[in-house]
């Protein structure tokens, strides 16, 4: 059975609270896009893992394997499985890759063996692998809140057309929030963004990350990347979640276009794709 495991933008992101269990309350807007890893798993004889890309390995670290070993434990499933992974999405990538595979996991297993999961199980089920999982279960845009547990999806009345472009060097998620000063970084107001997306007004200005200040610090690739991009004035420029990917976002599909034929000769991960602003599950 196969999946298709979407990533991800970040359209906007404010980190404004540390939590007493070491977790950040964040308020984001993050938009699923065009742009996919394909997961297949079997039942099967024995346990197996194909990658397309041979560094990813199955270890305990692999979101995959967390997700199936969460449901294996919760549901007593004793069964052997075959998986093959279609790797398109980076790594380190600020993208949801990763969590979108966990969240592909799910979606197949409930098929597979029926699963009747209510909204709630499948939200807690899915933070037991990582916070921003439950938003990649679902594949909608949505402001997500809390540690990614509080979905509030809406739907979008424009679609919008996406440069991605990453840097070759990553940068850790957990190195990020450790360095961040939420005296001095962004936060955005995603409130009014949301209004905008839902109303079909010009988003100019609104977006914001409040990780983007630690991010700066720590890889200079990345502030690189933003001012190459921001040079050209096409649409809104913002790095995705915890980085390195930088984004560029319009509704003019032929300026991010002729964006993507300027940057794809570069030293970069370069990619274009488009909005999704429906449910795909």
């Amino acid at each position: 059975m196969k999946d298709r495991a979407y990533a991800k933008i970040n359209l906007s992101l404010d980190v404004f609270n540390i939590r007493e269990d070491g977790y950040h309350d964040i308020s984001s807007i993050m938009i699923p896009i065009d742009f996919y890893d394909e997961l297949e798993i079997a039942i099967a004889d024995e346990d197996s893992f194909v990658c397309s890309r041979p560094f990813i390995r199955y270890n305990e670290n692999n979101s995959i394997r967390k997700m199936i070993t969460v449901l294996k434990e919760k549901y007593g499933i004793k069964d052997h499985h075959s998986i093959r992974l279609q790797k398109v999405i980076p790594t380190q990538a600020g993208l949801g890759g990763g969590t979108a595979d966990a969240a592909s996991a799910l979606r197949i297993f409930r098929k597979l063996y029926h699963l009747d999961m209510s909204r709630e199980e499948i939200i807690d089920v899915c933070l037991k692998v990582g916070a921003d999982v439950p938003f990649n279960y679902f594949n909608v845009p949505a402001v997500v809140s809390g540690i990614g547990d509080v979905i509030e999806p809406f739907s979008m009345k424009k679609q919008y057309y996406v440069l991605l472009v990453k840097p070759k060097s990553g940068i850790s998620t957990r190195e990020a929030y450790q360095m961040l000063d939420m005296k001095i970084c962004d936060h955005p107001d995603i409130g009014k963004l949301k209004k905008v997306l839902i109303e079909g007004g010009d988003i100019s200005g609104l977006p914001g990350n409040s990780l983007e200040q630690p991010a700066l610090l720590l890889n200079d690739d990345i502030r690189r990347v933003k001012e190459e991009l921001k040079s050209f004035h096409t649409g809104e420029v913002l790095m995705s979640g915890s980085g390195s990917t930088v984004f560029a976002i319009s509704e003019d599909h032929a300026a991010i276009k002729d964006l993507f034929w300027t940057f794809r000769s570069r030293d970069y991960y370069v990619r274009f794709t488009k909005t999704l602003g429906h449910n795909i599950v």
